[in-house]
């Protein structure tokens, strides 16, 4: 079987046989293959009726635990986005009564973002379809190929600079 990165190596190769194109096959498979994931997710989302980035917002605060907030940079942070675009999510949530802003009683020039109740039930009820979407999407490998996958994927991350928020 082939795939579109296979023809684009083959003309590479009668092109340029001096050159090792190795690396465009993998970096060009996984480009391909995450902007097809995304395209699959964003669809999932819609039938939730969130877009991925309102689910990344909402999973994150879900994520930490209650009581379910975060300042506005840890999520910032996080969702590695700029300021500006933080706040318009945000807003866009609050308007939708997903989440909530308060001001921090310790320190009145902090503001935290807490996941509102039917925040909370909107993000556990995407989760399960999300989790069966990203299921469906890796059925082509098999339990070993996916661990496999998950180790080697984790080593490139690392490698290219990933790491924990707080680490360094």
């Amino acid at each position: 079987m082939r795939d579109g990165v296979d023809e684009i190596l083959k003309q590479w190769q009668r092109e340029r046989p001096d050159v090792d194109t190795g690396p465009m096959g993998v970096i060009g498979r996984l480009s391909r293959v995450t902007r097809l994931i995304e395209n699959r997710l964003r669809e999932s989302f819609a039938q939730q009726g969130l877009q991925p980035h309102e689910f990344d917002i909402l999973a994150t605060l879900r994520r930490a635990g209650a009581p379910y907030q975060l300042t506005a940079g840890q999520l910032m942070q996080a969702s590695m986005v700029t300021s500006g675009a933080i706040t318009n999510r945000i807003d866009r949530l609050v308007s939708k009564g997903w989440v909530e802003r308060e001001t921090d009683p310790d320190n009145r020039r902090s503001v935290n973002i807490r996941l509102s109740d039917s925040g909370r039930e909107k993000v556990d009820a995407a989760l399960a379809q999300h989790l069966a979407t990203e299921a469906s999407l890796l059925t082509s490998l098999s339990t070993t190929e996916q661990i496999q996958l998950t180790r080697l994927l984790r080593t490139l991350s690392i490698d290219l600079g990933d790491r924990p928020l707080g680490e360094s």
